[in-house]
């Protein structure tokens, strides 16, 4: 078979070195196949939920507005507009409703809203939201610190919305925090990541998005992480959601990608900054050329559009952009 392949080889060698001319090739496809990345990838911009919700400074309801609705003009499919939680416990989003009744809604683009319970849900439907989202935790501490529940508590609440949801024909995704690491437990195992996420699945949510919260991730603990999340549920239905706190986003998001996941969270300009961890930044994935879907162009999202709308909230909250694609061209 080796001296059938070596008839394609250029002439003029040994056997020895067509042999070895042979193995790097074959070694070098395989590496590609095994390696290889999706045909398309989704962004999911969280900026204007996940990174304002935790900004200190509250944003005017109307540079909310003008911040979606430059990310719509870019081309990313997904805008996660606004989060319909108690004002009380989040100030930062107490103005909901007068953001999904203020935003141009672009033709192709979902604008899903988070929905922590039935109360929510309800108020969101009554806003226009078509599409909404619920978060659990692998982590107990973490849920009873930031929920006020255990995991399995939380889990029998969303079953509440989700019921709710389908009798609207509303699609709900479903995140799951700490999949690597929590601030209270330290190291989270990966089967306990896949209970959850199995368990939001199996309620009806089309995707899980899998986050590392605090950004403690690598691509060894990722890797493991995902292979145990994969074996419960179809690498078609996940998502990653990678803060960048030790530089390692882009590089967890590359095993993901690598792991067959095509669908990637992020935010603008790294929105959401509480002194110790950073969203992945949505330009990020873009300037790799990952074939980023976008609802305008079939060359992808629109990468200095994508940069002007973090200049413009960059601007708003007085602060430098932590994008690393802005910062080299000057964009603040």
């Amino acid at each position: 078979m080796i001296n059938a392949l070596m008839m394609s080889f250029s002439p003029g060698r040994t056997e020895g070195q067509l042999f070895f001319q042979w193995l790097e090739r074959s070694s070098l496809a395989s590496f590609r196949a095994a390696h290889a990345l999706p045909d398309k990838v989704k962004i999911v911009e969280v900026g204007p939920r996940d990174g304002l919700q935790n900004e200190k400074t509250v944003v005017p309801t109307e540079a909310k507005i003008n911040l979606i609705n430059m990310l719509s003009e870019s081309g990313v499919p997904v805008i996660e507009a606004t989060s319909f939680v108690s004002p009380k416990w989040v100030p930062q989003m107490a103005d909901q409703v007068e953001v999904m009744k203020g935003i141009s809604k672009k033709p192709g683009v979902s604008y899903p809203v988070l929905t922590p319970n039935l109360k929510g849900f309800e108020a969101a439907l009554k806003a226009g939201a078509s599409e909404v989202a619920i978060f659990g935790a692998a982590s107990e501490l973490f849920s009873k610190k930031n929920i006020n529940c255990s995991v399995e508590e939380s889990l029998q609440r969303f079953e509440e919305v989700m019921k709710a949801a389908k009798g609207a024909a509303v699609p709900v995704r479903g995140y799951v925090s700490c999949v690597v690491g929590c601030p209270y437990e330290g190291q989270v195992a990966p089967e306990k990541v896949a209970h959850v996420a199995k368990r939001l699945y199996s309620m009806g949510c089309y995707e899980i998005s899998l986050g590392d919260t605090i950004g403690v991730g690598t691509p060894g603990s990722m890797t493991k992480m995902l292979e145990a999340v994969c074996k419960e549920l179809p690498v078609s239905a996940l998502a990653v959601h990678c803060h960048d706190t030790y530089g390692q986003a882009l590089a967890n998001i590359l095993i993901a990608l690598q792991m067959g996941i095509s669908v990637v969270d992020s935010s603008v300009a790294g929105l959401g900054g509480q002194g110790i961890s950073w969203s992945l930044v949505s330009d990020g994935p873009c300037y790799l050329h990952l074939p980023c879907v976008s609802v305008l162009s079939p060359q992808g999202v629109d990468l200095p559009k994508l940069m002007d709308a973090g200049a413009f909230i960059c601007r708003t909250l007085n602060r430098k952009t932590s994008s690393k694609v802005a910062q080299a061209t000057c964009k603040l």
